[in-house]
């Protein structure tokens, strides 16, 4: 969630200070001003902003292009409201501050998508601006994204899926040693076995989720000792007062980590499926030798480290089928150390796996390399370059150079499918069921309300208010339509 996201930005800012940095430069005489407040706990980072790796434009900054991070809460350059950075293709100044909207030096802009908001999209969508968006977090933060009406609206993005122009994909597995960490001794988890320890650990505390893993989750229940600390199904205490302040399970503390790497399987059910959609739900327990018990991402086996790293929920046939498995390796402690010899040396063999790692340019807690809003940034800033140059190019032909040729975002940068009842068919449902009437209603309402904007950009509207209306006759249609 953003709490992991603040952390790893703060832990990447400072690797910043290495680089040169020469006073911030303002676009076009713009102050800045105090628009938008920095994160939660930006204040305590003190580094100068990350530069980029440099390059040879000698423009001044008055001739740079300029991106405008519309979500000004995740500017990632501190303390200034605008900075100049140095690309590989070149330079762009990029700022928070929404006085420069209309320039037309203002190229881009850059939405999170967590922050996105139909309603609130800045109108009229001007000719000369791309849209870039910036999504690492989970589809239930934002349907709209889900849908193609929605997803079409921006030119570039940074999503999890593998398909996405930027794509942040294993953005919660920091590299192969973190996978190579040693397990708790089997012997050892025996014997808290003994003491009483169920075989499978849950914990959640965010409970009605549109992945609905509660209700898988209770119907497991029913045929394997689970034991759940969390506020979800909550069955056991956490052994110490420590332990169950939540900001202690949020970070990697060594006493949080240390205790629940004593089970065997470890219920990871992300909060929303979608392909590539994978978060520390699944790297943690395998960083710490407790077997995913795994509902989520569909491709997610294209990621893991052999074939036998992780149980799939899906590959059994009921809540039942899977508890009897699970018991199976519980009492079998060779069949079930066959799931941690990804550990060993030369373990992890799936070489896409390792090729990601070793190509994407941002790192994860790591020093030496930029954070991906720096890469992100910087990849926006070469795209805007290159365009502008395409464009005189055009111009200077006097027509003969054809004018570059927007690049829209596709469906699958983002799309993901209608969320699922955790167990059983919607149609077992009950009519108040809370599940069905927040999350499905949320899923088709998302559907118009991108289609609402795409209509008001299509008729040039300039006034946001006007998006209800939009929306109005969107419903009228559709229930013209049944």
């Amino acid at each position: 969630g953003p709490a992991g996201l603040w952390v790893t930005l703060a832990l990447a800012w400072g690797a910043a200070a290495a680089v040169g940095a020469e006073g911030p430069a303002e676009p076009c005489g713009a102050d800045g001003g105090a628009q938008d407040a920095g994160p939660p706990g930006a204040a305590f980072v003190a580094a100068a902003s990350y530069r980029g790796p440099g390059n040879n434009d000698t423009r001044s900054n008055k001739a740079l292009p300029i991106l405008l991070w519309w979500s000004g809460s995740l500017f990632p350059h501190f303390p200034g409201d605008t900075e100049r950075i140095d690309c590989p293709r070149g330079s762009c100044l990029v700022t928070r501050s929404r006085r420069v909207a209309g320039h037309r030096r203002t190229k881009a802009l850059i939405f999170y998508g967590t922050d996105f908001r139909a309603y609130e999209a800045p109108l009229p969508r001007l000719p000369h601006q791309t849209w870039a968006l910036f999504h690492e977090e989970s589809p239930m933060n934002n349907y709209v994204l889900s849908h193609s009406p929605g997803i079409r609206l921006f030119n570039y993005t940074a999503t999890f899926r593998r398909e996405s122009d930027y794509p942040l994909t294993l953005q919660w597995l920091p590299g192969t040693g973190y996978l190579r960490a040693p397990a708790v001794p089997l012997a050892e988890k025996d014997a808290w076995r003994r003491k009483g320890y169920g075989p499978v650990l849950y914990m959640q505390s965010h409970c009605d989720v549109p992945s609905d893993r509660d209700r898988y989750v209770r119907e497991l229940m029913k045929y394997i000792q689970v034991d759940s600390y969390g506020k979800c199904l909550h069955n056991r205490e956490l052994p110490s007062e420590r332990l169950r302040d939540t900001s202690t399970a949020t970070t990697e503390d060594s006493e949080f980590m240390t205790f629940i790497a004593r089970y065997k399987f470890h219920l990871a059910l992300e909060n929303a499926i979608c392909d590539d959609y994978m978060t520390e739900k699944l790297w943690r327990p395998m960083h710490l030798g407790a077997v995913p018990v795994y509902r989520g991402s569909p491709a997610v086996r294209d990621w893991m480290p052999n074939n036998l790293s992780i149980i799939l929920i899906d590959d059994f046939d009921s809540p039942r089928e899977l508890a009897k498995y699970l018991d199976f390796l519980d009492k079998n402690g060779e069949e079930y150390l066959k799931y941690l010899e990804y550990k060993n040396v030369g373990g992890i063999k799936n070489q896409f796996l390792l090729e990601s790692l070793e190509k994407r340019e941002w790192g994860v807690n790591d020093m030496t390399l930029p954070n991906y809003l720096n890469g992100f940034e910087c990849f926006i800033c070469d795209k805007e370059n290159t365009r502008v140059k395409e464009e005189q190019e055009h111009k200077k032909s006097r027509g003969k150079i054809p004018a570059p040729r927007p690049h829209i975002a596709q469906f699958k940068h983002m799309g993901c499918p209608m969320p699922t009842p955790g167990f059983g068919s919607v149609e077992d449902l009950s009519e108040g069921d809370s599940w069905k009437e927040m999350w499905l209603q949320d899923y088709w309402q998302s559907l118009d309300q991108g289609e609402a904007l795409t209509a008001m950009i299509h008729h040039n509207e300039s006034h946001q208010g006007r998006f209800w209306d939009y929306m109005h006759e969107i419903f009228l249609k559709r229930t013209r339509q049944h």
